[in-house]
């Protein structure tokens, strides 16, 4: 029996060298005439551990990792094909303690399946919730969906049901379903990780977005910096419409949805969902001011769904599986799964999709292992580069919407950003400043103007410059920024400024003047 040995082709499987683990595999397989192919999937996440080679034996898929071209040879010396013994030897991958004591249901077949294989993919659940949609009207599309408890992944917290409900009744004949992935928050990776590991969940999900909503037509709207996923998203748009999963007639259904990628260059304010419909239609990124809502009113004037790529991901699971299945994960009002990102200066970087309602310390020391460093965790930024930054004192915080808002924080996009007792909070408030100045549209004067004189005011407390008055102006900049913004990069820039200054004062305190040499 051929032999399959599995190679991540996901981006950050790649960045540490995949492309030349494979080439090596393959090369040894030729030399020694072994019955075996190499088989490129998404990445399960382990990032500490790619490029993470796997092999399928008898005993089920075996793990080694981290991978690196000369190891090769080592390992096929090792007898790896069929699991044997190896200093780089996982053990089963589903054994991993990472991967065993995850919950996936959105990233059940990221790092699976060969992510261009529709085969692949219906032999793994693929298309059952499509199937199910077919059978069913859009009202009770929708009404599952809403029963299920499902809120936007990308940020807001949205539920997802009452935007479709929206869309669904708003008049008009012409309906577009965007997805929104333009992942631009720091430490973020699941949006990319779906479109190259898992790309057909994606297209279902928005196929079941459009049968539920009217719309016809979908927008998946990412950035120029993401190649390898808008290379894997078009192969697999082709495939599915060579399948008639898109097209005039759905699986032959007779109802019709087809959708496009369409790459923005990278403005931070395009992942704001009226930003990026400007962008979608050919003008500058900036925001539009509400209402009317996208919903109803969207692109190019239409009632337009606009949702992240996770909030799509986990629909067709819900229509597989049933609403009260999905609903039943989770927390208080936050429901179903969540793909934590871990990143920074953390021992296990990389994603971990569980339900809702671990403490922000697990996550942080049980699952990321604490530091790389090996010093003590002195802070974490939960969010994006506008989300708050958490002293271990909050480490008791529930990871759900309602805990975080609570302490001033907000979930956002899931990515979690570690830093150690080398951080200096005062760089990294005068940071957040400087990238909303940056990565301002524009559009309003309290996101435009108060960025700039925000990093202004921190200079001036760095050098010691009127310490006081300039924190209580530091704190009035952000009341007016916070509410008086267009869209969240100049109302959230509030968020780690802030935190930093209310947990962090020592790094705020004047520096010590040193005396001169006599």
């Amino acid at each position: 029996m051929t032999i399959t040995v599995f190679v991540p082709c996901d981006a950050a499987a790649l960045a540490v060298g995949a492309d030349k683990v494979a080439a090596a595999i393959s090369r040894e397989i030729e030399a020694r005439g072994v019955d075996a192919r190499v088989v490129r999937n998404g990445s399960r996440g382990l990032l500490w551990l790619e490029p993470m080679v796997e092999v399928r034996t008898e005993h089920g898929r075996i793990a080694y990792g981290p991978v690196t071209p000369g190891d090769v040879p080592e390992l096929f010396a090792a007898d790896f094909l069929r699991g044997g013994a190896h200093p780089l030897c996982q053990g089963r991958t589903r054994d991993i303690p990472f991967l065993r004591n995850q919950t996936r249901l959105t990233f059940a077949r990221c790092g699976v399946t060969d992510p261009l294989s529709l085969d692949d993919f219906r032999a793994y659940s693929g298309l059952k919730g499509l199937e199910k949609a077919l059978a069913m009207s859009p009202g009770e599309i929708v009404a599952a969906v809403t029963e299920s408890g499902l809120r936007g992944r990308g940020g807001a917290g949205f539920p997802t049901g009452i935007k479709w409900k929206t869309v669904l009744d708003a008049p008009g004949t012409t309906k577009y379903i965007v997805c929104n992935a333009d992942e631009g928050d720091s430490g973020t990776f699941s949006d990319r990780m779906v479109m190259e590991g898992d790309p057909f969940m994606l297209i279902e999900g928005m196929i079941i977005a459009g049968m539920a909503t009217g719309a016809t037509k979908g927008y998946i709207y990412t950035r120029s910096e993401y190649p390898h996923a808008i290379e894997t998203m078009r192969r697999a748009i082709t495939i599915a419409r060579e399948a008639n999963l898109l097209g005039p007639s759905i699986l032959g259904s007779g109802r019709a949805f087809d959708l496009d990628v369409r790459e923005g260059a990278g403005a931070y304010v395009c992942g704001e969902e009226t930003s990026l419909l400007n962008s979608l239609e050919g003008k500058r990124g900036i925001v539009r001011a509400k209402p009317p809502l996208p919903a109803l009113q969207g692109l190019f004037g239409c009632p337009t769904v606009v949702n992240n790529v996770i909030s799509l991901a986990s629909v067709p699971v819900i229509l597989d599986r049933g609403p009260a299945f999905y609903r039943d994960f989770g927390v208080g009002r936050s429901h179903g799964t969540i793909p934590i990102q871990l990143a920074g200066n953390v021992k296990h970087g990389g994603l971990y999709e569980t339900a809702f309602g671990l403490s922000l310390g697990e996550i942080v020391n049980d699952i990321g292992g604490g530091t790389l460093s090996g010093r003590p965790v002195k802070a974490v930024q939960v969010g994006g580069p506008l989300g708050a930054y958490f002293p271990p004192s909050l480490f008791d915080t529930v990871f759900d919407y309602e805990a975080f808002a609570a302490r001033d924080g907000l979930i956002g996009h899931a990515g979690i950003v570690v830093f150690d007792d080398t951080v200096d909070m005062l760089k990294q408030a005068r940071f957040a400043m400087e990238f909303c100045a940056i990565e301002s549209c524009g559009k309003c004067t309290p996101c435009r103007i108060g960025s700039t004189r925000g990093v202004e005011t921190v200079d001036r407390i760095a050098h010691g410059i009127e310490p006081e008055q300039n924190k209580a102006l530091l704190g009035d900049l952000c009341n007016t920024m916070k509410f008086g913004s267009l869209c969240a990069l100049g109302g959230f820039t509030p968020y780690p400024v802030m935190s930093a200054l209310k947990h962090f004062p020592e790094d705020f305190a004047p520096a010590p003047v040193k005396e001169a040499a006599e």
